[in-house]
């Protein structure tokens, strides 16, 4: 006896194959929007998000609303900008799923958090922050926590100063004169001088320190992961308390910078010479 369930069908019974007449006028115009608001790094203002769709901003101005109202979009009060909201990416991630880089990083960050004893993270770049895929929490009392959606500064962050340590000197300039080098402790780099010098460094070791550059008494050690162009794509890191990671120099690098090399030939990168 056959005991297999049957699904439900993906298409009604009056579906029609034409595209032009099964599609949501307002709902296609809504993600045309989202997608040019995606593809522009640093937020974008409504007369150039109209512009940049061919509509209306009236029009572009009530389907932004319905997507802030889902947290989809967000904007800036200050600068009266509108970006891609967190929520867009909690809806994506359910594709993070079937990538390769999320999966094949996994097994990588369980043997990294193992070795050393603390949380290991992955982490993608997003303009001037970085948004946090997966994490393997250490069982300690005390470690960092970073819930898949959360942003945090890329200049302030070990995987984001990995990340820029590999873009090219006038894509760092752009995202520090859009974005700002904001102060979160005394130990922030807020300098673009002193930020090149660092980057510099990270090339040359390896592996980036967010030594309590974003939280006092936390410290993050990270390196990148690229992909088949040798493009610094992701991060992984570990976090923890900066009492409990003395070994944050060659040792724990070296570590990371391993693991991030593993990962990079997982998914069929290469890293560069």
């Amino acid at each position: 006896m056959d005991m297999t369930t049957k699904r439900s069908r993906g298409r009604p019974k009056a579906f029609n194959p034409n595209p032009e007449q099964n599609t949501i006028q307002a709902l296609d115009r809504a993600m045309a929007i989202l997608k040019v608001l995606a593809g522009r790094e640093g937020g974008m203002s409504l007369t150039e998000l109209a512009e940049a769709s061919g509509q209306a901003p009236a029009t572009v101005y009530r389907v932004l609303s319905t997507l802030e109202a889902h947290g989809i979009v967000e904007t800036q009060a200050a600068t009266q900008l509108w970006f891609v909201g967190q929520e867009a990416f909690r809806i994506g991630s359910a594709f993070l799923g079937r990538t390769s880089l999320v999966e094949q990083a996994r097994g990588v960050m369980h043997a990294l958090m193992a070795e050393t004893g603390e949380t290991a993270n992955l982490a993608i770049a997003d303009g001037g922050q970085v948004i946090f895929l997966s994490q393997v929490e250490t069982q300690e009392p005390i470690r960092a926590f970073f819930r898949p959606g959360t942003r945090g500064p890329i200049h302030a962050s070990g995987i984001g100063k990995a990340l820029l340590a590999y873009l090219p000197p006038a894509a760092v300039a752009r995202i520090v004169r859009e974005q700002g080098l904001a102060a979160f402790t005394e130990r922030t780099i807020t300098d673009p001088a002193r930020l090149a010098e660092e980057l510099a460094a990270i090339r040359a070791r390896g592996w980036a320190m967010d030594d309590e550059e974003r939280t006092e008494g936390m410290r993050c050690i990270a390196a990148p992961i690229f992909n088949e162009f040798r493009e610094a794509t992701a991060g992984v890191s570990i976090s923890g308390p900066t009492v409990r990671m003395a070994r944050a120099g060659p040792g724990l690098g070296e570590l990371v910078r391993a693991a991030a090399d593993r990962i990079t030939r997982a998914i069929g990168g290469t890293a560069p010479a």
